[in-house]
């Protein structure tokens, strides 16, 4: 009997003909063969929606505006009818192992939502770009090895929150944690989703063995701009609200403050100070367009384990690992 295809390949596409080429030929060369490549485009321009494959099983869904990365990604997911689907950037190069990698780590548990690549720099291929997030009681996310030799992140772990530029999710969870939270249009919204999965008693996990080549901010242009900075800054407010509960947001607010301090302080030196506190007001503001988590005492347990990883996480990343 034939074997059915087990993963959909979701990628978001805005004006990235070239890049979005060179990502298809690198899945073109996949050893695992039990997967159909599915692009969301928000409504290009540039004649990217004319791309086809002669190895791929590929097609396409064509939105008439850009609805941002969780609109499209959104999309996408409710269209694949496969038990797991991948995330992927349309800025990123794959190694030939990289949808068999990730299919083989998530089928280790089915406790386990999400799994991340090892995704490194697209021009310096031995640098780390993410190696997971960590999330703090500080309300930062940060990569987990950013800049780091790739050699110190060779074995899997758990890791708080999976980067969505490429990662397998199993799609029995989202049956209960439902799709992206499309109040965040880009930025965080992985983290969202990882965080909710812990809440739900699911975990996350990096898998090494899937290598990721990126090159980062393809679609913005740069690391730090006015829309990038103030989105960021918004959104880091949505994952507070949505996913902690009062006692313990109020545990971890003078953390979260001075959080809100340092970042206000450094991206003062970078010239952003205006868009991130603009983008931290606005937060506030619209907060209660998110869908919130709603406490369930049976979840107790989870959210203890999750704040003894906000704590560890500040102490993690003082030692950048």
């Amino acid at each position: 009997m034939e074997q059915k295809d087990q993963v959909t390949v979701i990628i978001p596409n805005y004006n990235g003909k070239e890049l979005l080429k060179n990502c298809l030929k690198t899945l073109e060369a996949q050893t695992y063969p039990f997967f159909v490549t599915l692009i969301v485009d928000n409504g290009s321009t540039d004649g990217s929606t004319d791309l086809t494959s002669e190895v791929l099983k590929l097609s396409w869904i064509r939105l008439g505006e850009n609805t941002g990365f969780c609109g499209a990604v959104n999309r996408g997911i409710q269209e694949a009818k496969t038990p797991y689907f991948i995330l992927l950037n349309n800025d990123t190069e794959v190694d030939p192992e990289f949808v068999g990698a990730l299919v083989e780590e998530i089928e280790v548990s089915n406790r386990i939502f999400s799994c991340g690549a090892q995704m490194l720099d697209f021009y310096r291929k031995d640098i780390i770009d993410n190696a997971g997030d960590y999330y703090t009681a500080l309300g930062w996310a940060v990569a987990r090895g950013k800049g780091k030799p790739a050699r110190e992140y060779e074995r899997g772990r758990e890791i708080f929150s999976c980067c969505g530029g490429a990662a397998i999710y199993r799609r029995e969870a989202v049956e209960k944690l439902g799709i992206l939270d499309e109040s965040h249009f880009a930025y965080l919204e992985d983290v969202d989703y990882g965080y909710r999965a812990k809440i739900f008693g699911y975990c996350n996990r990096y898998a090494p063995k899937a290598k990721v080549y990126h090159v980062g901010s393809a679609t913005t242009g740069s690391r730090y701009n006015e829309t990038k900075v103030f989105l960021a800054a918004r959104n880091s407010v949505f994952v507070i609200y949505k996913n902690m509960p009062l006692l313990q947001f109020l545990l971890n607010l003078p953390l979260i403050l001075l959080g809100i301090l340092i970042k206000g302080l450094f991206f003062w030196k970078k010239g952003y100070w205006h868009p991130y506190f603009q983008g931290v007001w606005e937060g506030i503001k619209r907060r209660r367009q998110c869908k919130k988590v709603v406490f369930q005492f049976a979840h107790l347990g989870n959210y203890v384990s999750i704040q003894m990883a906000l704590w560890a996480n500040m102490i993690r990343i003082a030692f950048s690992r």
